[in-house]
């Protein structure tokens, strides 16, 4: 049985991080209105979170830059707009994505950046790629951390023989990313154990970052917690891609560490959050979602389902199973 101290007890080690913007940037493009990057900006200092993920270093020759927010490509003048010399505790951060992502040329040295760490997202199929992008970073100046993306489709042999190459790597922090919500806690106490195990074989921290399909996403992240992660991925109201993310209030009222403040969250969420759910933002649990976790499914046939507001949900189970 877990100790039940590992839950209660105050963990210094521990790492919170806000996804609001990169993660909820899936759901309106990246088209965040510069008070609100600002706003959460300070939020995040005031509420004791580690670091603030701003969004994607994506190639501009992939992506229409007209396309999207500035978010999706993280420009340091961007950065620098809202952050000036981050005169702050607070680190930042932004996600590459294996394949996606001109990251010699456009993450630069650490001495030139506002960016503290550089976070890179891949698929198992992908990871000797990973592997250059977080040598890369490192040898910038720059913290970082391995993504691995839907593990949910993948098993034991497969996750520790990507782990293996990872934790050989220079990378800081290895994450377990729930991408399709399909887990269980039960699930995420036995992936934990091979991460850690992993882990503390290469001296490498451990992450989590849930998704909301099932409801369990704040369940996963503490269930992570007690079994020793430390670094932990949230976002204010869930806000983010399909069924959204742990949520950010959830986890700092969850956290014993002092250092970390409910209120300014609180303020966030309430000027900003249900703002743009009342402008018909769509994210959040919801039938269609439930769903593709309950089948270990990518969620865009359901992002796609309820943009069109449709409640069929037999329907789509049908088409989701092949029975229709």
């Amino acid at each position: 049985m877990k100790e039940i101290a590992k839950l209660l007890d105050f963990r210094p080690e521990i790492r919170v991080l806000d996804a609001t913007l990169r993660d909820g940037g899936l759901v309106n493009n990246f088209f965040f209105t510069d008070e609100f990057v600002k706003d959460l900006y300070r939020a995040n200092i005031r509420a004791g979170v580690d670091y603030m993920e701003f969004g994607y270093k994506a190639s501009a020759e992939m992506f229409h830059e007209s396309d999207f927010g500035k978010w999706k490509f993280c420009k340091e003048d961007d950065i620098r707009e809202i952050v000036g010399d981050n005169d702050s505790d607070l680190k930042i951060s932004v996600m590459a994505d294996v394949g996606r992502c001109d990251y010699k040329r456009d993450i630069v040295n650490r001495s030139e950046s506002a960016i503290d760490m550089i976070r890179v997202a891949t698929y198992i199929h992908q990871i000797p790629a990973a592997v250059d992008m977080i040598e890369d970073a490192s040898r910038k100046g720059y913290e970082t951390t391995c993504n691995i993306m839907a593990i949910s489709t993948s098993g034991e042999q497969d996750w520790r023989a990507a782990l293996e190459i990872i934790a050989r790597s220079s990378v800081d922090a290895i994450y377990i990313v729930d991408s399709y919500g399909s887990l269980y806690p039960e699930q995420i106490a036995r992936i934990c154990d091979l991460y850690m195990e992993i882990g503390a074989k290469y001296g490498k921290e451990i992450g989590i970052h849930a998704h909301n399909n099932q409801q369990l996403a704040f369940a996963n992240t503490i269930e992570a917690v007690g079994d020793g992660v430390n670094y932990l991925d949230a976002t204010y109201g869930c806000l983010g891609r399909g069924a959204g993310n742990c949520a950010m209030e959830l986890l700092l009222g969850f956290l014993k560490n002092p250092k970390y403040n409910l209120y300014p969250a609180l303020q966030f969420i309430e000027k900003h959050i249900t703002k743009l759910k009342a402008e018909g933002l769509l994210w959040g649990y919801d039938v269609p979602y439930m769903l593709t976790g309950i089948l270990n499914q990518h969620p865009r046939s359901a992002i796609a389902y309820t943009g069109e507001k449709r409640t069929d949900y037999t329907e789509f189970y049908n088409m989701l199973t092949g029975k229709d």
